[in-house]
């Protein structure tokens, strides 16, 4: 007898024996032919709404929006898929920002290669998890060899290793594990006596997420030191020793120094050959952030901006910024094998320490994480479809875009030019002859900009001012595009000047009414 007093045998499950109503959307070999139908119809959708689009954005806002997504009750399901589709254009496909669009010029988002997409069809249908070796096989060489390929391309020796990520966030954080464990083990001090005097040096340039890193590390709020950045918004190599020395001297470890290739505002590559001088006689880890810059690794014209990344102990890549790739498609590469050992943990029922002394290769004993898709893969057919010097190829025609935006720029009295890139971001800002209203008049531009949905510029603040940022990283943009945006923004950043000098303009003081796609 049960608790309740009803008999100990169990009543035959509803389902159990006969084909269900769910059953029929599990992916099987019984249901492949409405696969191919839905995903054909699902790939007829978005291909008609990449025809169609002609703008990047459409200029909804989150108050628009909002309402009809929240509308939706998730526990009435529609009544087909098609009728899903529908809905999902008329609140995602409809809005979504259309990276691939050549007046998207905003943000570190690159368009996607095709080959990619067909890695990307692939994986999901799959679903490998590249934690162990017996839930992805080919998948776990795959990206082993893919790791191998790019740790020869920055030259980092017969010793190196790596791990996919989830991005440059993730790939820096794991960096700076690496360095803390290994600063620790060298320390001639107890642990806890030693964090709170652990520093990280960087550039003021560099990338937040090592600070973001230094506070989830358990480092002190002052763990993190930004070392001063020349005129082109490089690392200065003088200001670093300087630091360095500093820290020796009042009793800190300088656990590690960042430098990057390709800083998010700038695109501006820090001088690498002489920050891995001064760390090899420090004996600091150098880690280079190579998110955005690491498409000079295949580029067959620029690949020696990078001189120097040879010399790193941990180097972060982000294939989707400049290898064309969909996100999320990242790597973390370091010198030396052995280090990874401090992201590693064995579990009995996942990877016992058995498996690594019978050389089963287990990825989850290089990762932070556990569950990890196969994003290898669509890196693996692009380079298997394309090659690696027709991404390179790709990559140099936006630098060169870039090259002819910073001299358009020059030339217009209107902006004002910030450092040149020696990657593919400009920054810039409108110049009005009432200086005091620069910085209100290019924040203007840039919300009335998006709210049209004519294009999309990202901005920054340089100096404690307002400016605007061209990332260009879409070889289909023109140097037509880029003049029309800058006259798209002059227009409204002057229609605030004139506003704000009296002048009668309609309308004043708010951005355009957004204006939907569709």
């Amino acid at each position: 007898m049960n608790l309740q007093g009803h008999s100990a045998e169990a009543a035959p499950h509803p389902t159990r024996g006969r084909p269900s109503a769910a059953r029929a959307h599990l992916f099987h070999h019984g249901t492949v032919d409405a696969y191919r139908q839905l995903l054909a119809t699902a790939v007829d959708k978005v291909a008609q709404r990449v025809t169609d689009v002609d703008r990047p954005f459409s200029g909804i806002t989150p108050d628009r929006l909002a309402p009809e997504i929240d509308r939706i009750d998730l526990d009435r399901p529609l009544p087909d898929p098609a009728a899903a589709l529908d809905e999902l254009d008329s609140v995602y496909l409809r809005d979504a920002v259309w990276f691939h669009h050549p007046r998207y010029l905003a943000h570190l988002n690159c368009p996607v290669v095709i080959p990619a997409l067909l890695g990307e069809a692939v994986l999901s249908a799959v679903n490998s998890s590249l934690d162990t070796w017996d839930q992805s096989v080919g998948g776990t060489l795959i990206e082993r060899h893919l790791i191998d390929w790019t740790a020869d391309r920055i030259g980092l020796g017969p010793a190196a290793d790596g791990v996919f990520t989830s991005g440059g966030t993730q790939s820096n954080l794991q960096a700076m594990l690496l360095a803390r464990e290994e600063a620790v083990a060298a320390a001639d001090r107890p642990r806890e006596q030693l964090l709170p005097r652990l520093r990280i040096l960087t550039s003021e340039a560099g990338h937040f997420s090592v600070q973001k890193s230094a506070k989830l590390l358990g480092l002190g709020r002052d763990a993190v030191v930004t070392v001063e950045t020349d005129s082109d918004r490089r690392m200065r190599s003088a200001a670093l020793a300087h630091e360095i020395a500093r820290c020796r001297q009042d009793d800190l470890v300088v656990m590690a120094v960042v430098a990057t290739a390709g800083t998010t505002d700038f695109g501006t590559i820090d001088p690498l050959p002489a920050i891995a001088e001064l760390c090899r006689a420090a004996g600091v880890w150098l880690h280079v952030d190579a998110a955005y810059g690491c498409g000079l690794l295949v580029s067959p014209t620029r690949r020696h901006l990078l001189a120097g990344i040879e010399r790193a102990d941990s180097v972060t890549v982000d294939y989707h910024k400049s290898f064309f790739q969909p996100v999320s498609s990242s790597a973390l590469l370091v010198r030396d094998h052995a280090v990874l050992r401090h992201a590693t943990y064995h579990a009995d029922y996942l990877n016992p320490r058995r498996m690594a002394e019978q050389r089963i290769p287990n990825q989850v004993d290089k990762s932070l994480q556990t569950t990890r898709r196969f994003d290898a893969l669509k890196l693996w057919l692009t380079l298997r479809i394309m090659g690696p010097d027709a991404i390179g190829a790709l990559f140099d025609e936006v630098l060169d875009l870039a090259a002819d935006a910073w001299r358009l720029l020059t030339a217009d009295a209107r902006f004002e030019v910030v450092a040149r890139s020696q990657l593919s971001t400009v920054v810039f800002r409108y110049r009005p002859a009432e200086h005091h209203l620069a910085d209100d008049a290019n924040l203007y531009a840039r919300e009335a900009l998006a709210a049209s949905g004519g294009a999309l510029v990202a901005g920054t603040k340089v100096d404690g001012a307002h400016y605007l940022k061209f990332t260009l990283l879409n070889p289909e943009t023109t140097v037509d595009d880029i003049a029309h945006v800058l006259d798209l923004i002059a227009a409204h950043a002057s229609r605030y000047v004139r506003a704000q000098s009296g002048v009668d303009v309609s309308p004043i003081g708010v951005a355009a009414q957004p204006c939907p796609i569709g």
